[in-house]
């Protein structure tokens, strides 16, 4: 009984990191499926209008991310916040003009990536801020195509 308790914890526990929810019970214990959209799926389905080439769901440092040629340019910390790939001076400025959306915490100082909470930003400046992060770390060549085929 103790290790099913703890196998159904760490089952919550898991649902609640990767969904960025917590789950609705049904009587037995066992999470019920919610129609929510979840902050990750938000992140997801804004990457995929905005038509970013070569973007694949993945995962980087255990948490859901999205990723272009393989490398992360946004995921999750934890439900309520994202980490986002940025050029160090345009962190610093967007820090400075508005500090309850974009923050850091010291693990991050230094690091081309800041924190946004998701429960406050709109879905366009979150468009606005992962296309910035794509081309961060997109290819030169995929960025050029992105441009190209946005520009028309």
């Amino acid at each position: 009984m103790a290790t099913h308790d703890c196998k159904q914890s760490l089952r919550l526990r898991l649902i609640v990191v990767t969904l960025g929810c917590n789950p609705v019970l049904a009587n037995d214990g066992l999470p019920m499926v919610q129609e929510i959209e979840t902050g990750f799926e938000r992140v997801r389905r804004l990457a995929e209008a905005a038509g970013l080439p070569e973007t694949t769901v993945g995962t980087s440092y255990g948490t859901p991310a999205l990723l272009v040629k393989g490398k992360s340019f946004v995921r999750t910390k934890d439900a309520e916040t994202l980490v986002v790939m940025c050029a160090l001076e345009e962190k610093e400025m967007l820090m400075e003009l508005d500090p309850s959306l974009f923050f850091e915490t010291d693990h991050y100082k230094g690091w081309p990536a800041m924190l946004v909470r998701l429960a406050i930003i709109d879905d366009a400046a979150l468009t606005q801020r992962l296309i910035a992060a794509w081309r961060e770390k997109a290819p030169k060549r995929l960025a050029a195509q992105f441009d190209a085929a946005s520009s028309r």
